[in-house]
């Protein structure tokens, strides 16, 4: 599974756009799970297209004409209540500096089951998007986007959680943790990534060196990281009533089913310490969180709720 996902965050008219496309390698031959979600009015569509293929000289991936995104542009065209076509620019790219990406040194190992890069952590979006009955003007948005990928899908348990909207434009926050395997060698891992608004870039989540504990319920999200220099502390806060439940794919299967509670307009708290001294701390109320690996049957259950 290779899949790349994409945020737009207007602080403007407090509305968030997010894109989807995971290209699966089945026996059978490649499909994709792809998405068009918003906030507010917990609106989501999604659709199910064989002719995938994911980009081999960059971040993107495309499926057939409905879907398009890479490091510059993102057009999708899932219906005609849901679309949407945003170039953008001023992009805050991962930088070249570091050796590693968002998953560290877990990327050398092969063959894991999850790996995760949060490669654009920020950038000026232009375009349009077309929610239900209305169209939103997304010039001016703040700009996110992260690859995942991995040799078997989806984890069986997984958090999530992205952040922009702070008071400081250029502050970028963004986690994710889960069971990592690798055959029979299973351990749990969190990964939590901080652009401060002077640009500077921390990433936390080494076992030994830098871990991050992690609390996760379906309403709040708590982590702690603690390196040799840098403390960061994180609350996240959501109604569960105010969820989406999103699908994940079953790659074999050549389908998706319910797996993913996620809040698009959520609440984030982040506190970072620099030897103690507190250096930075900002709240965001367009977060998104995610908890995944909930039972499915709980979540037809969620989804059937008024």
């Amino acid at each position: 599974m290779e899949g790349y996902f994409w945020r737009f965050t207007d602080t403007t008219t407090q509305q968030v756009v997010t894109a989807l496309i995971g290209v699966q390698q089945s026996s059978r031959g490649p499909w994709a799970l792809v998405g068009l979600g918003a906030h507010p009015g917990r609106f989501w569509r999604q659709g199910l297209l064989m002719d995938a293929q994911a980009r081999s000289d960059g971040p993107g991936a495309r499926a057939g004409s409905l879907f398009f995104g890479d490091d510059r542009r993102v057009v999708v065209d899932l219906a005609p209540d849901a679309r949407l076509d945003v170039t953008f620019s001023d992009l805050k790219r991962w930088p070249r500096t570091r050796p590693f990406g968002g998953s560290s040194w877990f990327q050398m190992i092969p063959g894991l089951n999850q790996y995760w890069h949060p490669w654009l952590l920020g950038g000026r979006a232009v375009g349009t998007a077309t929610i239900g009955d209305e169209t939103w003007q997304l010039d001016g948005a703040q700009v996110y986007a992260e690859k995942n990928w991995g040799s078997d899908g989806f984890p069986t348990a997984w958090w999530w959680g992205q952040a922009q909207g702070f008071a400081e434009r250029d502050a970028c926050v963004a986690f994710a943790g889960g069971e990592v395997s690798a055959g029979p060698v299973r351990t749990t891992v969190t990964a939590l990534v901080v652009r401060l608004p002077d640009g500077t870039l921390l990433r936390l989540g080494n076992p030994g060196t830098s871990p991050v504990r992690a609390v996760i319920t379906n309403d709040s999200w708590v982590l702690t990281g603690r390196g040799r220099v840098w403390q960061v502390d994180l609350q996240g806060d959501a109604h569960l009533a105010d969820a989406l439940v999103l699908p994940v794919p079953l790659v074999e299967e050549r389908r998706a089913a319910p797996g993913a509670l996620e809040h698009l307009g959520a609440t984030m708290n982040v506190q970072v310490r620099n030897h103690g001294r507190l250096v930075w701390e900002g709240t965001s109320r367009l977060a998104g969180l995610e908890h995944g690996g909930l039972d499915r049957a709980a979540a037809e259950e969620h989804r059937r709720e008024p």
